[in-house]
C-alpha cells in the first residue's frame, strides 16, 4: 500500500543517520514530508562517533532521492529553542505537522549504579528523557492547530520495560520515555493525537556497533568481536537474529503515523525478536 503517510508532514529528532535516517527515509517514500534535526556532535565517552553535517547532508540526499521534500537543521534536543526554531520554519515552509519520531538517543557508560558519576548520569537524563520532552513540547502545539489529530511515536528500548545491570542510569531515562508517553496518550486523546512509544531491541547502528557496547554484554572479554557480540545477542530473544536492522524500528514508526493505527494509542509496540517475551 503505497502513500501510507501521504500529504503529511513528520518531524524526526536524531536523522543524521541510524533509525533516524532510515525513519525519515521510509517515511518520505510514503508520501510524507519531512523535518529532520540533529545534534551533529561529538559526545565524549560514548564509544562511537557522533553524526556529523556530512551525515544529515546524506540523509537529505536520500529523503531527496526517493521524492521527498526536507528541512534539515543542526538542532540539539538538550537545546529547546533550537528545536521550536527547527519546528516552526519547517511548519512554516510545509504548512502543517502531523507526526512526531522523537528518535534522538545515546548510548553511554556503564557502571554500577552507586559508581556512575554525576555527569554521565545528567548526560543520560538531558538527551534520553528530557530531550523527548524538549521534542515533545517543540511540536504538539502545531499538530493541535491543525485540527487534524496526529501521531507521537517516542523511540524507548526494551530497557524501557526490563531493568539491566550497569545502565540504571540509561534504564531510568527509557522507564521515564515510557511514563511520558502514557501521560501524554491521556493528555492529548481528545485532540485526536496519539501517543506511542516503540522498542528496539540491539539494532545495527554505530550506538551498538561498538566494541564498548559490546563490553556491556561481555564484560569478560577484553576486545570482544562482533562475532563474539552475535552470539550472545543471538541468546537474548526468541527468534534466531542477533540483532533487528533500522528499517525494522522504522516500518513499525510507519505503522504507529499511518491511518492503519487510528485507533492505537497509549501503546507499546516492541521490536525486539521476543527479547521481553523471552
Amino acid at each position: 500500500m503505497a502513500g501510507r503517510v501521504e500529504g503529511k508532514v513528520a518531524f524526526i529528532t536524531g536523522a543524521a543517520r541510524g533509525q533516524g535516517r532510515s525513519h525519515a527515509v521510509r517515511l518520505a517514500e510514503e508520501g510524507a514530508d519531512i523535518i529532520a534535526i540533529d545534534a551533529c556532535v561529538d559526545i565524549p565517552g560514548r564509544g562511537y562517533p557522533g553524526g556529523s553535517e556530512e551525515d544529515l547532508a546524506e540523509t537529505v540526499r536520500m529523503v531527496e532521492s526517493v521524492g521527498g521534500c526536507i528541512v534539515a537543521r543542526k538542532a540539539d534536543v538538550r537545546n529547546l529553542s533550537e528545536l521550536v526554531a527547527a519546528v516552526d520554519e519547517g511548519v512554516e515552509r510545509f504548512g502543517r505537522l502531523d507526526i512526531v519520531s522523537a528518535n534522538a538517543g545515546i548510548g553511554n557508560k556503564h557502571g554500577r549504579t552507586d559508581e556512575l558519576d554525576q555527569e554521565e548520569w545528567q548526560l543520560l537524563l538531558d538527551v534520553n528523557l528530557t530531550g523527548v520532552w524538549h521534542t515533545c513540547k517543540a511540536s504538539i502545539a502545531h499538530i493541535v492547530a491543525g485540527g487534524r489529530g496526529g501521531s507521537v511515536i517516542l523511540t524507548t528500548s526494551v530497557a524501557g520495560i526490563r531493568a539491566y545491570p550497569n545502565i540504571s542510569h540509561y534504564v531510568a531515562a527509557k522507564h521515564g520515555v515510557q511514563g511520558l508517553m502514557k501521560s501524554m496518550a491521556i493528555e492529548l486523546g481528545e485532540h485526536a493525537i496519539r501517543v506511542n512509544a516503540v522498542l528496539p531491541t540491539q539494532t545495527n547502528t554505530p550506538m551498538i556497533m561498538n566494541q564498548k557496547s559490546w563490553r556491556l554484554f561481555l564484560p569478560h572479554l577484553d576486545e570482544p568481536t562482533i562475532d563474539d557480540f552475535a552470539e550472545i545477542s543471538r541468546g537474548m530473544g526468541l527468534l534466531p537474529n542477533p540483532w533487528v536492522e533500522p528499517i525494522d524500528i522504522s516500518n513499525a514508526v510507519l505503522f504507529l503515523a499511518s491511518d492503519e493505527a487510528r485507533y492505537i494509542t497509549g501503546a507499546s509496540l516492541p521490536v525486539d525478536s521476543g527479547t521481553l517475551a523471552a
